[in-house]
């Protein structure tokens, strides 16, 4: 069994469940949070949210539910190298992309702009309000009644005004301290995880080419050990082991820098951590440096890519044209979307009324978006 570092998260030193549970008998509270999040209806709806790519583009490109899987995985083997909590890095990990919209940056882009004169919309605030309020499955209390070190990892960034809001949740935004290691660990891990997994996607996809790569040093490094040492492997085979080798080169890195700052640092206990002035889970500046390079690449030339750019405008429209519906009438709504807005807006005006239906356009899968704005406008499409 791993024996835990003294500044790792525990089950005996958590801050506890918004509603008291008594402890689970064969699991640790964080192996609790992991199950609860994977038996979740929002979970299971990633499988049909975009990462780069629409779903129904392709049955071999990531999606948010194989993309948080990839994160899980790195995260559990960086928390076993530092001897933190895998079983908190991993649910933090399988819940940050709970509230991301359908078609990804784009449907969230349009999403916060339809919301911009109703308290704008966070990804990273929804996927805390998915787990607090809106998965509907336990009898005692409302969403998934997390601990407070899950749900302090999925709030990986938030406005102050919306941090003003969330009480001790809030605060390290408000006094500029940081979440647990384990946290600031899931957090990483994303970044290797999207940054790699988007190189294949792209290659896959024939957006990008790795004569391009090439200009990339991380991605040229590698590509010349592989080429020295295997000259016939195949180039679907090379591509998966110079991203493989790039991982194992991030995750080594990351694994030295943090130790080197955590015996510098010296932290005593997880409050030492979190009242420290900056993150002690990073890269070294080299590192940063190449992976600052690799993420530009792709913006320039994945993310803005023409293919990749066109299928972002018609996502906009479709999540905009949802919400513009949905808002100025509520009957279009299903059933229990218009309920909840009903009551909301009795309470809360036009404000309680727009957050319900950011919550149900944010929820939709591709294909569900897709089928909804079909149903909504297409004249000949008439249920």
């Amino acid at each position: 069994m791993q024996t835990l570092a003294q500044y790792a998260a525990t089950s005996d030193s958590t801050i506890g469940r918004q509603v008291y549970e008594a402890p689970p008998n064969y699991r640790s509270e964080y192996q609790r949070d992991r199950d609860r999040i994977v038996h979740s209806t929002g979970f299971r709806r990633l499988e049909y949210k975009t990462q780069v790519f629409v779903n129904h583009e392709g049955d071999l490109f990531r999606t948010r539910l194989t993309h948080s899987i990839e994160v899980a995985q790195i995260g559990r083997a960086l928390a076993r190298a530092l001897d933190l909590n895998e079983d908190l890095t991993e649910a933090i990990a399988l819940a940050h992309d709970l509230g991301h919209t359908p078609f990804g940056h784009a449907g969230q882009d349009a999403l916060n702009e339809c919301m911009s004169n109703y308290g704008g919309f966070e990804h990273n605030l929804q996927s805390l309000r998915v787990v607090d309020v809106l998965e509907e499955k336990y009898a005692e209390f409302e969403g998934l009644n997390l601990t407070f070190e899950t749900r302090e990892g999925i709030l990986k960034h938030c406005s102050l005004p919306n941090a003003r809001k969330l009480g001790q949740l809030g605060e390290r935004f408000l006094k500029q301290h940081q979440p647990s290691l384990e946290a600031q660990l899931a957090n990483l891990a994303d970044e290797i995880a999207y940054n790699n997994h988007d190189i294949d996607d792209g290659l896959r996809a024939g957006l990008i080419s790795v004569q391009q790569l090439l200009e990339i040093n991380l991605f040229e490094e590698h590509y010349r050990v592989v080429k020295d040492l295997y000259p016939q492997l195949s180039e679907r085979r090379a591509t998966h082991e110079i991203i493989r080798r790039m991982i194992n080169c991030l995750v080594g890195d990351l694994i030295e820098t943090s130790k080197q700052n955590l015996v510098s640092i010296s932290p005593s206990s997880i409050e030492d951590v979190r009242q420290y002035s900056s993150a002690i889970i990073m890269f070294s500046e080299q590192m940063i440096a190449m992976n600052l390079e690799l993420k530009q690449f792709l913006r320039n030339n994945l993310y803005s890519h023409f293919r990749v750019y066109r299928m972002s405008k018609k996502a906009h429209h479709i999540v905009e044209k949802l919400f513009d519906a949905f808002i100025n009438d509520t009957k279009l709504l299903a059933n229990e979307y218009r309920r909840k807005a009903k009551i909301m807006e009795s309470s809360d005006g036009d404000v309680g009324r727009a957050r319900i239906v950011a919550d149900y356009v944010a929820g939709m899968t591709d294909r569900y978006a897709i089928s909804e704005y079909n149903r909504l406008f297409d004249p000949l499409q008439l249920t």
